[in-house]
This record gives C-alpha cells, sequence and structure tokens, in this order.
C-alpha cells in the first residue's frame, strides 16, 4: 500500500480553508524570513564597503559632552575612565592625547608672515597612520618634528589668499621652518618645528611623547596630565555595542566614522524585527496545520485504526502520511526562494548596478536556512502524526 491509498482513506475533504491558510501563512513568514536575512547581509556589506578601514582598525577620538551643567567644571578623563575604555569588548586599545599645559606660539618668520598660540598634543605612535623616521626628541635638541593635520593644512589653504599669504602644499609645509615659542616660569625658549609628516586620522599639531612630557614638566611643573580627549582602536567603529556604551558614559565620538554606525543600528532592529514577525508566523501556521493533521486523523480514526489491525505500523503510516505533504513544503518553500531572488535582483539591479559592490545570488545563510525550514516542517509534521497514531493503537 502506497501513500495514494493512505490518502484515499483520509478524511480530506473537510477544512479545507486551515490548510491553505496555513499553506499561505507559511509561505509569508518563510519569505519574510528568507528577506530579512537577505537585507541583514546586504546592509552590513554595504555599511562595510562605505566605511573602508585601516590596517583592520578604527581609530576614533572620544571626548566628554560639554554641556551648560559642566562647562566649568574639570571634563577630563580619569585614570579609572580610561581603564574602564581598555575593559569594554568593543575597544581593542586607548591612547591618551597629552596637551601642552604652558602656552605656545608659532611664527613662519620672514617667508609667511603669520603668527598665533598653539596647541601641541603627543599619542603613542601606535596610533598615528604615518610615522617618519624623524618623528623623535631628546633632551637639549632644539629641533622639534612635527606631525601636522591635513585638515589644518586645507584650512589654511582656504583663507591663506583672503590675508595675502602664500598657500602650501604637503610638500612645501616640510621645508618651512616654524619658530616656536614656549612661555613658562623660566621665561621664553624657542624651538624650531619642522613638519616631518602629514595625518589625515587627528585634528592636531603631534610633537614626539618624550617633547611633551619634559616640556610639561620643565615649563609648567606638571608631570601627570589628565587628557581631554583620548583615542580608541576598535575592529568595528559601527559597532551598536560600541555606539550604546558611549551613549550611556554621555561621551562624544566623532559623528563622521560612526554615522553609518547609528544607521546601521537603525535598520538591524527594522530587519530584526521582520525576521522574528517571520517565524513567528510560521509558528503559527505550523501550528494550525497541525491542528488540521489532528481534525482529519480524528474523522479518519476508524480507516486508521483497520491498518493498524492489519499489521501496518505507526512509524511506517506516520512516514507514509507524513510524505504526503513533503511536495507542497518544497513547493512552499522554493517559491519563497524565488521571490526573495527577485527581490534582491531588483534591488540590486535598480540601486547598485553601477557601483558593483553587492552580488545578484542569495546569500548562503539564506538557502541553508531555507534547506533547514524545509525539514523542520517535514519532521514536525512526522512528529505529530505518530503522536497521534501511537494515541489510536
Amino acid at each position: 500500500m502506497n501513500y495514494k491509498n493512505i490518502q484515499s482513506l483520509l478524511s480530506t475533504s473537510q477544512n479545507k480553508l486551515s490548510r491553505w491558510i496555513s499553506y499561505f501563512g507559511l509561505g509569508i513568514g518563510v519569505l519574510l524570513l528568507l528577506c530579512s536575512m537577505q537585507m541583514f547581509v546586504n546592509i552590513k556589506h554595504l555599511l562595510k564597503e562605505n566605511n573602508p578601514r585601516k590596517n583592520g582598525f578604527d581609530f576614533i577620538s572620544i571626548t566628554k559632552v560639554i554641556t551648560n551643567e559642566n562647562m566649568g567644571k574639570d571634563n577630563s578623563f580619569k585614570e579609572d575612565e580610561i581603564i574602564d575604555l581598555k575593559a569594554q569588548p568593543t575597544i581593542e586599545d586607548v591612547a591618551p592625547l597629552i596637551a601642552n599645559q604652558y602656552r605656545v606660539k608659532g611664527s613662519a618668520g620672514n617667508i609667511i608672515p603669520f603668527s598665533t598660540d598653539l596647541f601641541l598634543e603627543s599619542i603613542n605612535n601606535d596610533f598615528i597612520d604615518s610615522v617618519p623616521p624623524a618623528f623623535r626628541w631628546h633632551e637639549g635638541q632644539t629641533d622639534i618634528p612635527i606631525i601636522f593635520s591635513s585638515d589644518f593644512l586645507e584650512l589654511y589653504n582656504v583663507f591663506a589668499p583672503s590675508q595675502d599669504l602664500p598657500q602650501l602644499s604637503d610638500k612645501t609645509i616640510s621645508s618651512i621652518n616654524i619658530v616656536i615659542e614656549c612661555y613658562g616660569p623660566q621665561g621664553l625658549q624657542k624651538f624650531r618645528g619642522n613638519v616631518v609628516g602629514l595625518t589625515e586620522r587627528i585634528n592636531s599639531i603631534l610633537v614626539p611623547k618624550s617633547f611633551m612630557d619634559w616640556s610639561n614638566k620643565y615649563f609648567s611643573g606638571v608631570t601627570s596630565v589628565n587628557p581631554s580627549r583620548v583615542f580608541i582602536k576598535t575592529r568595528d567603529a559601527n559597532n551598536p555595542d560600541l555606539l550604546t556604551y558611549v551613549q550611556q558614559k554621555n561621551y562624544h565620538l566623532n559623528k563622521d566614522k560612526t554615522k553609518f554606525g547609528r544607521i546601521k543600528k537603525l535598520l538591524q532592529s527594522i530587519i530584526s524585527g521582520l525576521g522574528l514577525f517571520g517565524v513567528l508566523v510560521i509558528l503559527l501556521a505550523l501550528m494550525l496545520f497541525s491542528f488540521y493533521l489532528q481534525l482529519m486523523i480524528a474523522k479518519s480514526k476508524d480507516n486508521l485504526q483497520l491498518l493498524l489491525t492489519l499489521g501496518y505500523s505507526p512509524n511506517w503510516l506516520s512516514k507514509t502520511m507524513a510524505s504526503t505533504w513533503i511536495p507542497v513544503y518544497i513547493g512552499v518553500v522554493l517559491v519563497s526562494i524565488l521571490l526573495v531572488f527577485v527581490l534582491q535582483f531588483a534591488f540590486v539591479h535598480f540601486l547598485f548596478a553601477e557601483q558593483g559592490d553587492l552580488s545578484y545570488s542569495l546569500h548562503w545563510t539564506v538557502l541553508l536556512v531555507a534547506l533547514l525550514l524545509l525539514f523542520l516542517s517535514i519532521y514536525s509534521n512526522y512528529r505529530m502524526v505518530k503522536k497521534e497514531l501511537y494515541k489510536i493503537g
């Protein structure tokens, strides 16, 4: 006796509506779940491409948010706060930016008739994107190597023409000797600054840490400085956990480097909600179909008891009955995969065809989940039918 003979003995004429509603609900649930998974992969890929990292890490500065309430207070980072930053699983390392604690004035002599007060900072060399060999200093040396911010150079070239000042290229600025005047209780002391490199990572005027430690102690008597900002090294500046931690601590991050993380967090929440809704719809559809099977088995109780009396085992009957709906489940899953593929093709073709960032094909995890859902549906029906048949027997 095959499954067609078994099907002829089952009472399937009634409650067809519940059966087709369960099929439709299962299809909608599978479609929502697979679509949410594919969109999750797309968003992760797009944000990664739009926010390239250097050497596998992101380096971003953190400061404390200044409000009307804390304007006159000490908003520097204490040692325990830096230790807490280092202890975060989303942060690989932390380096403070140490600033000068004395007055500094800079000028370029007769070449560029321009003079201004300066601020100098130092940081661990591992956090600087480009450290030339000349970037070192020892006590007694009158030349100070400087790493200048590329943003500062661009800003200078913007306003220089309006002040009758010459614009400078990357190579030209390295040939200009800057007169650095440091003021302290001992009086004025002049140094000659040389720009030995440019940095795109840190908006500052960087000097070697050895000079900063010596000058702070010599000109102001300070041996320990609490930094006003620190740099963190992280594998993903867009990590929602990192952004949540920073927000809870009332810290301020560079928004240009974390804007993708805020978008990512919002989109992931929406897509996760759709995925959970899809799982809920799938579970409800399977429950509805199980009720349909229970009712069908109850109405076909006499015929099934006869088969069991004739010697057919409940295990064999369960497999045979469950196999009846395998083509239906396969069809539902295949149609869902096809629709997801069509949506993915349209999404890539109409929005990202020129960039070529996304693939038209579905991610392997989407196909794997679809296969798992197919086996879950078949197995759940088999277990339920087997349980009901053993009750009859």
